[in-house]
């Protein structure tokens, strides 16, 4: 005996919308007949498209069979010539609230009003008519497709509204922000308490996948919504709003609101971020790199970080497959700080090319590898941001005293042995500080200060960025940590060596607080000293005048270095030093080139604008090339060439 399969949900979802239609059919047969039929609702299962609308939006019988009675139109066209025959008038085969209200069971009026739920969710459109109740009524496209159990996403919806369908494996610091969100939200589902998930940090994929899962384990989909589309035009927000909190409501979903690139403060932007979530109480995650203020819904903030080191050790390991004990591994988690995404696409190029090159996989070669591959990680967002100096500079290039170079070596020495000295030998439990590395290089312009950073990049085999510290600060409050904020959050990434020039534009000598202006430049320079403690790589400050800088800033830096203006012996060092192997040169004095009363930076452009003029007249270069040019860097200076400086040149 054979065994009738059960039907399907679109089945009895079809058998139960038909039913209902029927329902209304013989409500206006009747009316169309003069017979009398007793107020009887009709019966739906639970699991229907149409009982499941009715319960999730608190629909009365009436609205139901109103609501059916549009919905019949679209499907049956016997019911538009049922609407023509009721009303008397050919013209008029479409339903209105007239024609409802006559025939329908349980009629009210209230139904009609825009703060009833037919019309503020916009399940069905009114078109024009002299009066309201004579007005054509039409279902919404949105809804006829809910009932019929097609998924449709509100076609306003759609060019602004995105699925999301990232998955990716959280490490446990991470999963434990998704047991704590599902925690919070679980028992609010019902309520409009349910607080606005506000997830910070700079790492938008890993905040995706943590909302994602969130989601997965309450039973919610999940779409995104670039915050730069949100309408700022009052009636097309609340028209937005209406449709998603619909959306939510009809499809279980939960909305994702990416601010991250948006960069500056836009009050217009944000007014209308803040509008757009005061009125919804459905699931809502706002994705930002900047903490928003909660006005009236609640927030909760979630600092979504970068895996921790011993979580990215694990990431590497797996994705290459190695033991916990690899160099390579562990070189690279000690100087980088990788998003789960960008330590996998690390590991893929690296494997990739060792196997495109048929190289074995000497731990030694695949750990430069990784290393080069891990520098790249930050550029693209650097890039943006600050100058990136190519790193040509060694240490036979600077000519300074002994005590200076052995605390650039220092500097050098804390970079390298960084994780080993505060994870491995404890050293960070024994810190009340951050620890970060971080240095000022004091100087007149021209004694190496760059230089030195270049050679620390070098020896480091790191990128180094230079920052100008003075089209960093802003006279909008806030502006200039924000754009501090930028920098060191795409420096963390590829633990790039940054170089903040001209200090002096935010490192004054502090004066007595007499007004906000000086509060919050304090304010702005306590963020950059706390960001430089805390960021895992080399932060440098340069300054010209070292003086300058208040002591109780200077206690905070790790080291201090003066760069002096080098004496005649030096410039003589500095001019044997300048020409590269390759340049051609001839019956050079540099005793007598060391009488040039300059710095070492001056000394390189005098040395590049004399091998241009050798090259030019197609000689080596000469002292008569060199004072030709060095007359030209005078002239920059605002300086009198003097006789003393070149006598005996000729």
């Amino acid at each position: 005996m054979s065994q009738t399969a059960a039907p399907s949900w679109h089945e009895t979802n079809q058998q139960a919308l038909m039913g209902a239609i029927a329902h209304i059919r013989q409500r206006l047969e009747a009316k169309l007949n003069r017979t009398t039929l007793p107020s009887q609702a009709v019966t739906l299962p639970s699991s229907s498209a149409l009982a499941q609308l009715t319960r999730l939006f608190y629909l009365t019988p009436f609205e139901q069979d109103l609501l059916t009675l549009c919905a019949a139109v679209e499907l049956d066209s016997d019911f538009s010539n049922l609407c023509a025959d009721l009303q008397g008038d050919l013209q008029r085969s479409y339903p209105t609230f007239s024609l409802a209200l006559s025939t329908l069971n349980a009629p009210h009026w209230q139904s009609l009003s825009p703060q009833a739920p037919l019309r503020y969710w916009q399940f069905i459109e009114i078109g024009a008519g002299k009066a309201l109740t004579q007005s054509p009524l039409r279902i919404d496209e949105r809804i006829l497709h809910f009932l019929i159990g097609v998924p449709h996403l509100d076609e306003r919806l759609a060019s602004l509204v995105k699925p999301i369908s990232y998955q990716s494996v959280l490490v446990p610091s991470q999963q434990t922000w998704v047991d704590h969100i599902v925690k919070i939200w679980h028992p609010n589902l019902a309520t409009s308490t349910m607080p606005v998930i506000q997830l910070g940090g700079d790492d938008f994929l890993t905040k995706v996948a943590i909302a994602t899962q969130a989601c997965s384990q309450l039973g919610f989909t999940i779409h995104t919504l670039a915050a730069g589309a949100l309408p700022t035009n009052p009636t097309d927000l609340y028209l937005l709003q209406r449709l998603w909190q619909r959306e939510a409501i009809l499809s279980r979903s939960a909305l994702l609101i990416a601010l991250d690139d948006i960069e500056t403060t836009d009050l217009a932007r944000d007014a209308a971020i803040h509008r757009f979530l005061e009125d919804l109480t459905t699931p809502i995650f706002l994705s930002s790199r900047d903490r928003l203020r909660a006005r009236q819904r609640p927030f909760m903030h979630v600092d979504v970080r970068h895996p921790d080191p011993p979580e990215q050790a694990f990431l590497w390991q797996n994705a290459l497959q190695m033991d916990s004990d690899s160099s390579a591994v562990n070189r690279v988690v000690a100087q980088f700080n990788l998003t789960p995404l960008a330590i996998e696409t690390v590991c893929t190029e690296a494997i990739s090319a060792f196997n495109l090159d048929g190289q074995s996989e000497l731990e030694q070669d695949l750990g430069d590898r990784l290393w080069q591959l891990c520098r790249t990680q930050a550029r693209p967002r650097m890039d943006d941001l600050a100058q990136r100096i190519d790193s040509n500079s060694t240490w036979d290039d600077l000519v300074l005293p002994e005590a200076q170079k052995q605390t650039l070596q220092s500097i050098a020495t804390h970079v390298k042995h960084r994780a080993m000295v505060y994870e491995t030998w404890g050293f960070a439990n024994k810190s009340g500080r951050g620890l970060g590395i971080t240095a000022l290089f004091a100087g007149a312009s021209g004694t190496g200060k760059t230089m030195a950073a270049d050679v620390l990049a070098k020896e480091l085999k790191l990128d180094l960025y230079r920052i100008d510290l003075s089209q960093m600060v802003s006279k909008y409050i806030g502006e200039t940590e924000k754009n501090l904020r930028r920098v060191f959050d795409a420096a963390e990434t590829g633990g790039v060596i940054l170089l903040f020039d001209e200090a002096d534009a935010l490192f004054g000598k502090r004066s007595e607080v007499k007004d906000s202006h000086d509060r919050y430049a304090n304010m702005e320079v306590s963020y950059l000293l706390q960001r430089m403690e805390s960021y895992r790589g080399l932060a440098i400050l340069t300054t010209n005048l070292k003086d300058a800088i208040d002591i109780a800033f200077l206690r905070r830096l790790r080291f201090v270095v003066k760069f002096p203006f080098p004496d005649a012996t030096q410039r003589a060092e500095i001019w044997r030093r300048v020409f590269p192997a390759q340049t051609p040169t001839q019956n050079l004095d540099y005793t007598k080139l060391a009488r040039l009363n300059v710095a070492g930076g001056n000394i390189r452009n005098i040395a590049l604008s004399a091998a241009f003029l050798a090259a030019e007249a197609n000689e080596p270069v000469q002292m008569a090339h060199i004072l030709v040019a060095a007359q030209n860097e005078y002239i920059k200076l605002e300086r009198n060439l003097t006789e003393a400086e070149v006598r005996g040149w000729a």
